[in-house]
């Protein structure tokens, strides 16, 4: 039988005792695979930012939106990294949408991640998507495996998703090298697609609503625009430019949007140009 994700008994090779920082995201966005644990540590996070969960469904619409932006400008590969528990609306689901034969790798480190993410791959995707056990702190090990590259043409453009993921590196983690040594492996044409969280509404309750993380297994690291912005060096950073509610096209604007109080990251989109030339953003 399979354990109940809400339950709080024993569950073989899940540690419940420690907040995770993906079923803590699952949890925030309304789903049900998460612990006791977790809930606990999500509601010391709410204390102190009772919107971060409209935040964290801000960073679900860039998703959708960044996929179909790069599928109408011809890249239809997708190297998606830290994808977290799989939810509606998942960058292979977006994609196929428009593109039917667009190419999706999904990369995570976390084994719970994977064996979710698994389960919802039907066989006859498995020739354009495929899941790889990777960490992000080692970019060159993730560009090199073979099952990636057995679903991804590194000749050709590839958009690098990188969602809600940067901010749980931190500054000793070298993020900034982290991202400039994918970039680098990518040909030009490439996108770069992240968000990440900030503490520019209000420092005081940012630092407040990381200590939630303070005991999960990966720390909350949350970066001021500036900081953020220094993610796309030397790339072509598409309009409007990095945003809180990144709206590339006009479409109507999200009643989530116009509610939310406090938005607590920002998103944006760049592109690699070809060599010898010089962006400037």
């Amino acid at each position: 039988m399979t354990p109940d994700p809400r339950g709080t008994g024993s569950h073989p090779g899940i540690d419940t005792s420690v907040p995770h920082t993906a079923r803590m995201y699952d949890y925030l966005l309304g789903g049900k695979d998460n612990f006791a644990v977790d809930r606990a540590a999500v509601r010391k996070v709410l204390e102190a930012m009772p919107d971060m969960p409209q935040s964290i469904r801000l960073s679900r619409l860039f998703l959708r939106r960044a996929v179909r932006y790069a599928i109408r400008r011809g890249v239809t590969q997708f190297l998606d990294i830290g994808t977290g528990i799989p939810t509606a609306g998942n960058v292979h689901e977006v994609a196929h949408e428009l593109a039917p034969g667009a190419r999706v790798a999904y990369v995570d480190h976390d084994p719970i991640v994977l064996t979710h993410a698994r389960a919802l791959l039907s066989r006859e995707q498995q020739d354009r998507v495929t899941i790889v056990a990777a960490d992000l702190r080692e970019p060159e090990k993730i560009l090199a495996a073979p099952e990636i590259r057995d679903v991804l043409d590194f000749e050709r453009p590839v958009a690098l998703m990188l969602v809600s993921v940067l901010h749980f590196l931190r500054d000793d983690e070298d993020p900034y090298g982290v991202v400039k040594r994918l970039c680098d492996g990518l040909a030009p044409g490439s996108m770069l697609m992240l968000t990440h969280a900030s503490l520019d509404p209000d420092p005081e309750t940012g630092l407040a609503a990381s200590a939630g993380w303070a005991n999960a297994t990966s720390t909350m690291n949350m970066r001021t625009h500036e900081e953020i912005l220094r993610f796309f060096d030397g790339l072509e950073l598409v309009e409007p430019g990095l945003t809180a509610t990144w709206n590339p096209d006009g479409e109507p604007t999200e009643v989530l949007e116009r509610a939310i109080r406090n938005i607590w990251g920002y998103g944006g989109v760049a592109v690699k140009a070809p060599a010898g030339t010089h962006p400037d953003h």
